[in-house]
C-alpha cells in the first residue's frame, strides 16, 4: 500500500500531459518508486489516466454532444491492436471505392469486364484470366475465349448476370458485348447497384467492428470497466467514421450517375 501511495503522489505531474500519453513517454519509474517495481507504477498511472478520461467524457456527455475518445494504441496494445482495426475498416472503404470505379460507370471500357467472376467446372475465375478482352468500337467489346473454349458458355452467363445491363452474343469462341446506350433507366439501375454495394460494404464493416469488440470483451475480467468502455467507444467511432466515408462515396456516385 505504501509503495502504491508513493507512486500515485506523482500523478499530478503526469496528468497535465495528454490523457493518453504513450508508455514510452514514461521511460522511468518516479523517483519515489522502488526501482524494482516500475511496471506497477506504470499500471497505476495508466489506470488513473483512463479513469480520468472516462469521467471527462461522461461529464461532457450530459446535455450535450460527447467529445470524441482518442486512446493511444500503446496503452492498450496488449488488449487489441487499434491500428490494425482501423486498417481493416479502411480496407472495406477502399474496396467499395474500387468497385464504384470499376463496375459502376457510364463510361464503358474493356476494363469494366475484367473482374466479372466466371464460375467454371473447376472454380471461379475473373473473366480477364479466361479470355482476351478488347474494345472494337465505342459500342462493342470483344471477349476472345480461344484459350479456354470450354468456358465460353460460363463467361456468357457471367456477363449477362453481372448487373451491368449487358446482352452478350456468341460466335464460336468469340463473345461480342454490345454497349447499351446510356439511358435514364440504365443510370437508375447503376444507382441502385451502388446502393446495394454500399449496404454490403457496411455489413462487412459491422463484422470488423463486432470482431474487435469481442476481442476487447475477452479482457473484461483482467482490466477495468472504464478501459473496456473506452475501447468499445473508440472502435465504434472508427466504424462510424468509415460508414460516413461510404455515405459520401455513395452520394458522389449517385450524383455522377443521375446528375
Amino acid at each position: 500500500m505504501a509503495v502504491a501511495l508513493r507512486c500515485l503522489r506523482h500523478l499530478p505531474s503526469l496528468l497535465p500531459r495528454s490523457s493518453f500519453a504513450m508508455l514510452r513517454g514514461l521511460p522511468q519509474a518516479p523517483a519515489a518508486c522502488p526501482a524494482l517495481l516500475p511496471d506497477g507504477c506504470r499500471q497505476s498511472v495508466h489506470q488513473r489516466l483512463l479513469t480520468r478520461q472516462l469521467a471527462t467524457k461522461k461529464a461532457k456527455g450530459k446535455g450535450q454532444s460527447q467529445t470524441r475518445v482518442n486512446i493511444s494504441a500503446a496503452l492498450v496494445e496488449d488488449i487489441i491492436n487499434l491500428e490494425e482495426t482501423n486498417e481493416d475498416m479502411q480496407a472495406v472503404v477502399e474496396a467499395l471505392k474500387e468497385d464504384f470505379g470499376r463496375n459502376l460507370s457510364v463510361r464503358t471500357s474493356p476494363g469494366v469486364l475484367d473482374h466479372i467472376i466466371v464460375m467454371t467446372k473447376d472454380r471461379k475465375f475473373p473473366l480477364n484470366q479466361l479470355g482476351q478482352i478488347s474494345q472494337k468500337s465505342p459500342q462493342l467489346i470483344i471477349v476472345n475465349m480461344t484459350n479456354f473454349p470450354e468456358s465460353t458458355a460460363a463467361a456468357m452467363k457471367a456477363i449477362r448476370e453481372s448487373g451491368m445491363n449487358l446482352n452478350p452474343e456468341v460466335d464460336g469462341t468469340i463473345i461480342r458485348v454490345p454497349i447499351p446506350k446510356v439511358t435514364r433507366e440504365h443510370r437508375e439501375s447503376l444507382a441502385k447497384l451502388a446502393k446495394q454495394s454500399t449496404n454490403k460494404s457496411k455489413e462487412a464493416l459491422r463484422k470488423v467492428r463486432s470482431k474487435s469488440i469481442n476481442q476487447v470483451k475477452k479482457f473484461k475480467n483482467k482490466v477495468s470497466e472504464d478501459t473496456i468502455w473506452l475501447l468499445e467507444k473508440q472502435i465504434q467511432q472508427m466504424a462510424d467514421s468509415a460508414a460516413a466515408e461510404m455515405d459520401k462515396l455513395l452520394a458522389a456516385k449517385t450524383k455522377e450517375l443521375l446528375g
